[in-house]
């Protein structure tokens, strides 16, 4: 009876849970099948997408059972992922792994400041910290992101090169005279001095293999290439130069006489044609001087050893005061100037044309207190006419200046009986334009390659009439 009591009670089960099912249907095909497993993944993906707030929706932001939609999230590709993670947890992942800036287009992974300044090509100019010469000031146009390329991967070897001889040592580097074994051409081998690098490769020398290899003009010497010896942390950087025979400083030693004003004139029309480029684009070559001027024997100069120069722009910045040798420093740069540009040129060109019509230097102080002294002798003393704001430069509370008249008509008279220097009114204008104390009031470069001086006469001579050496 128990038995019969209990089947019962499972068929009366099995009945009541017939009758909650649908009715029977057909069995699919395969194909319909895959359409209705289809649908159902798209209905499961939908649900999904609804939940999240960015499903579809009607014009008025109202979802399709009446409930107000959130405002659409903008798609940001550094935390749109696939998955089920919420964003909480993605943020919680991403505090192992910090996430990675977002750079725009006009990024590279080595950054550089902009410039203000236009393109010599350019060099990086990229650009205000200290300058890494060893001089105080702020020289702004290598910053640390920089790198250097790997010369020895991109640049031949110095052994296509025969060496000659030795011919100068300086600062940062020694050069030689050398020949190209496949064309037999004459070169300068300059060879870079990176022991006294702090960090790798002299900036100074990078400043410089920038600059010449950017720059084309008949009065700059050109660089051809750059060139190896050895590998890795023991390669010797060359810089290959046009070679020319000689350079002013030696020039002036050789020959028993002064140049004639005609010979003047033709040297300081090629001088400020070169300046000229450089000032135009955009370049301070900051040591002008003799021997930083080649000369050969076909009476071509070239503006060599650009080891100081570099780019500027507008606003100014303020680099470093101890730039040009001493002899031909402006006097702005003695009284502690750190915001200058193209005038300190002129002051040392001034110099220069000062040196070739006398034969000797004008300005041969043996310290920077001496040299201010020695340009006041002859210039005469600072004053708000000749020099607006001079007193408020660093250093003049530290100098006495004193009051002295100015001698350089004195030095240049119009005629001479004593077989000295001498100069016409417009000749002696452009030298005192040269030479003025106000870096405002000096004269461009551009100017003087158009001063009158050029085009009385005597004239420039030609390049041939100039003296040749052995």
């Amino acid at each position: 009876m128990l038995v019969l009591a209990k089947k019962k009670e499972l068929e009366e089960k099995e009945k009541a849970r017939a009758k909650g099912k649908s009715p029977s249907k057909r069995p699919a095909s395969s194909s319909e099948s895959e359409e209705e497993e289809g649908l159902h993944v798209s209905k499961r993906a939908k649900s999904s997408h609804d939940a999240s707030g960015s499903g579809p929706s009607s014009d008025n932001g109202v979802s399709g059972d009446g409930r107000a939609l959130p405002p659409p999230k903008k798609f940001n590709p550094y935390t749109h992922h696939s998955g089920s993670e919420s964003e909480d947890e993605l943020q919680g992942s991403e505090e192992a792994a910090p996430r990675k800036p977002h750079k725009s287009r006009w990024e590279s992974d080595d950054e550089e400041e902009p410039s203000s300044k236009p393109e010599v090509e350019d060099a990086p100019m990229p650009e205000a910290h200290e300058e890494n010469d060893g001089s105080s000031g702020t020289d702004d146009d290598m910053s640390s992101g920089n790198r250097i390329p790997d010369m020895c991967q991109t640049s031949r070897g110095v052994d296509e090169y025969q060496y000659l001889h030795k011919i100068s040592e300086g600062t940062y580097g020694i050069v030689y005279k050398g020949r190209e074994k496949s064309t037999n051409r004459f070169v300068a081998l300059k060879r870079i001095k990176q022991d006294k690098a702090k960090d790798g490769f002299p900036l100074t020398s990078l400043r410089e293999i920038n600059i010449l290899t950017c720059l084309k003009h008949p009065n700059i010497v050109n660089v051809s290439e750059v060139v190896v010896s050895g590998s890795g942390g023991a390669s010797s950087v060359f810089m290959v130069m046009e070679y020319l025979d000689h350079d002013l400083k030696r020039v002036s030693e050789m020959q028993r006489h002064r140049f004639t004003i005609s010979q003047v004139k033709c040297i300081m029309q090629q001088l400020l044609s070169g300046l000229a480029y450089l000032h135009e684009n955009w370049v301070i070559h900051r040591d002008l001087k003799f021997s930083n001027i080649l000369y050969n024997n076909k009476g071509e100069v070239k503006i060599c050893d650009f080891g100081l120069a570099r780019q500027y722009g507008s606003p100014l910045q303020k680099y470093t005061q101890v730039v040009v040798t001493l002899w031909y420093r402006a006097p702005e740069l003695l009284l502690g100037v750190d915001k200058y540009s193209t005038a300190i040129d002129m002051w040392s060109m001034g110099c220069v044309m000062g040196e070739l019509l006398k034969g000797k230097p004008l300005f041969d102080g043996k310290s920077e207190l001496g040299q201010l002294d020695k340009i006041i002798k002859i210039m005469g003393s600072p004053s708000e006419e000749n020099w607006p704001g001079h007193k408020q430069l660093p250093n003049y509370p530290k100098v006495a200046l004193g009051k002295e008249p100015c001698r350089l008509r004195e030095m240049f008279p119009i005629t001479s009986f004593t077989g000295g220097p001498t100069l016409t009114d417009k000749g002696f204008d452009l030298l005192s334009k040269l030479l003025a104390y106000d870096p405002e009031q000096r004269i461009s470069a551009h100017d003087a390659l158009n001063h009158p001086w050029f085009e009385e006469r005597p004239l420039p001579a030609s390049k041939e009439m100039l003296p040749t050496f052995g």
